[in-house]
């Protein structure tokens, strides 16, 4: 970035809440930072409470009057919630119905209906890349570990060659692909195209996927070499389903709102009219808000119908999706407000005129920022919120495509090494049945491997397009 550039962007920002300088807001930064890892990982406080406390410590720090803290944290939290909350409670409505209907079941079935003994680990990634599109990490996981478990019993697979390809599956749709709530925030955040940051989140997912999947699971199968535990084989979803949707209905649901958000981009590349009919005809429909509503819509006739849904059941299903999400919603929405209150206190702008001077790229830049979050919160969507608040004027200068790449690295970094801090590494821990070195074997490298591979492809492809 020149510095022509920046002294525009300097000339265009809002008002900073405070006159401190760098290195006030600098140790302003490391101390809001610090305080919301302490209240997350030594206190246990959830995480909408510690970035609450920790975007106020932040002002503090920088010397911003308490009221203009506020307002900032108030206004970021809003516009956040407003930019994804939607979207993020039409995805899990999505989920939700593609779980109970049975399905993903169906998905799974049939896939693993064609695979033998030496495709099955590339049948279960393939598996949960697909049913990881719309789901969140934590439902895929309870989705699939009775699958998991049931094939390593049944086929006599190390535990470790069937799982390590589903979570690597998983993981890596929750921290790349719209329309999760990491990858949403940081579009929103960084002023991304969302269409674009999709497909080039599936482009760099692809290599990603086998590398930590199918192929890492090799050593990690002879690393800890493990069966399948009876007592953790539960229930599926669809054992209590006389019928369930077929496997062409439930794909075409699956992958309706990629399509449309896909092709909406590929339409404004090809024609880059705004007042053209056809583009502005896809720039509706390919939307986020209207390609996750139209994939809900469908599914409730191609998915719920076919599963003997009344309309009461199906009433019910969307209340008990939407529960679970306060939470994330009001964390996404608090990491939209430490987010804000960043900008609003001109550390963003900091960081832009720092950064100018150093020889690092700001892909990297971002990768190593939401990897050094991570490893301290434990979580991946804390990252991902925090560091693209930190990172988001870097993008101003950026074209669409490398905007979007900034999107991917942050998303990358976000899943470096999960450990003891991280709910998730407990969740694989316990329906496994290892210990805790175990896990750290196998789970933790297996993020590790996806967060550099995938930082390394998209430093690529920052070289190239």
């Amino acid at each position: 970035m020149t510095r022509l550039s920046v002294e525009m962007l300097a000339a265009d920002a809002p008002e900073p809440i405070t006159s401190a300088g760098h290195a006030q807001l600098g140790i302003a930064v490391l101390a809001g930072i610090a305080v919301i890892v302490l209240l997350i990982t030594k206190f246990k406080l959830h995480a909408f409470l510690s970035l609450t406390i920790g975007t106020l410590a932040l002002g503090a720090f920088a010397g911003a009057p308490l009221d203009k803290a506020i307002a900032s944290f108030s206004s970021g939290l809003g516009s956040t919630v407003a930019g994804v909350g939607v979207l993020i409670a039409l995805g899990a409505i999505l989920g939700k119905l593609l779980a109970d209907s049975g399905g993903a079941d169906q998905i799974v079935d049939t896939i693993l209906a064609k695979a033998t003994g030496r495709t099955m680990p590339w049948a279960m990634v393939l598996i949960a890349s697909v049913i990881g599109l719309p789901l969140f990490f934590e439902v895929g996981v309870v989705l699939l570990i009775p699958v998991v478990l049931m094939v390593a019993k049944r086929g006599d697979y190390s535990l470790m060659r069937i799982g390590i390809p589903a979570l690597a599956g998983l993981s890596v749709m929750h921290g790349l692909v719209p329309p999760h709530p990491g990858p949403l925030v940081a579009v929103d955040t960084v002023g991304a195209n969302l269409g674009v940051t999709l497909a080039l989140g599936v482009l760099v997912a692809i290599p990603t996927v086998i590398i930590a999947g199918p192929l890492f699971s090799r050593y990690a199968a002879r690393w800890v070499d493990v069966q399948a535990p009876d007592k953790m084989v539960p229930q599926r979803p669809s054992e209590d389903l006389e019928k369930r949707p077929s496997f062409g209905a439930t794909l075409f649901t699956i992958m309706l709102p990629v399509v449309l958000m896909l092709s909406k981009a590929l339409v404004d590349i090809v024609i880059d009219d705004k007042e053209n009919t056809v583009q502005r005809v896809f720039d509706v429909v390919g939307s986020p808000l209207i390609a996750l509503l139209a994939a809900v819509l469908v599914g409730i006739f191609t998915l719920g119908r076919p599963a003997g849904f009344s309309k009461q059941r199906l009433n019910e299903l969307v209340e008990k999706s939407l529960a679970p999400m306060a939470g994330i919603l009001l964390i996404v929405g608090a990491g939209g407000g430490f987010k804000q209150t960043l900008i609003d206190s001109g550390v963003g702008q900091m960081i832009l005129e720092i950064s100018e001077d150093w020889s690092i790229s700001a892909i990297l830049l971002a990768w190593l920022i939401a990897v050094a979050i991570r490893l301290a919160t434990g979580s991946a969507t804390v990252a991902t919120v925090s560091a693209a608040g930190l990172v988001a004027p870097l993008a101003a200068d950026m074209s669409t495509t490398h905007a979007a790449l900034l999107v991917l690295a942050i998303g990358a970094g976000s899943l470096f090494f999960s450990h003891v801090n991280d709910a998730g590494f407990w969740m694989v821990k316990e329906y496994f049945g290892l210990s805790v070195g175990q896990n750290l074997k196998t789970w933790s490298v297996m993020e590790t491997i996806i967060s550099v591979v995938a930082g390394g492809v998209v430093l690529l492809l920052s070289l190239v397009l």
